[in-house]
């Protein structure tokens, strides 16, 4: 018999080659949000993006019907949680005011459009710890703190951005 296998390989690598074609972008985009890092030297989300994409290489064999991309996303939000990522560098743009917890749902919420019980199954929490943790983001990005003028009113962080209250 003959083997097929290199025929199988060569049709398998082709599938993955257009699915980073089409879908690359968008989640180096979303690497880059999470890190937190400039769009143009983003070398840590190009090392998150790599992994995320060599792991759905390796198990690149699916059912039918299952979308690749939510296996990729979902890979490179678990990776960056429970990874170092965020650890490594200071953060910049304007997502570098939130943290790490923050950053991850409010792009997995309102840039991926992931739903709430989604984002939760996905993380490991509840779906209303997930809906405060994005609560609290958005509040952060509209309402950063004010600067300070001298005054010592001014220089004091209200509350809820020195941590008061804060959910863990």
């Amino acid at each position: 018999m003959r083997d097929r296998q290199p025929v199988r390989d060569a049709q398998r690598d082709a599938e993955f080659a257009a699915f980073t074609r089409q879908a690359g972008v968008r989640l180096l985009r979303t690497a880059t949000l999470l890190t937190a890092e400039p769009p143009d030297a983003c070398p840590r989300a190009r090392r998150l993006l790599t992994l995320a994409l060599a792991h759905l290489y390796a198990h690149w064999d699916r059912p039918p019907g299952e979308d690749p991309y939510e296996r990729a996303r979902g890979y490179l939000a678990v990776r960056f949680a429970r990874g170092s990522w965020y650890r490594r560098a200071r953060p910049v743009g304007p997502l570098a005011g939130l943290t790490p917890p923050e950053r991850l749902v409010l792009v997995l919420r309102l840039y991926e459009g992931v739903g709430e019980e989604q984002t939760a199954a996905l993380l490991g929490l509840s779906a209303e710890r997930v809906y405060r943790i994005c609560e609290r983001a958005t509040i952060r990005l509209l309402r950063p703190p004010p600067l300070a003028t001298g005054c010592a009113a001014a220089r004091r962080a209200p509350s809820w951005a020195r941590g008061a209250g804060r959910l863990s």
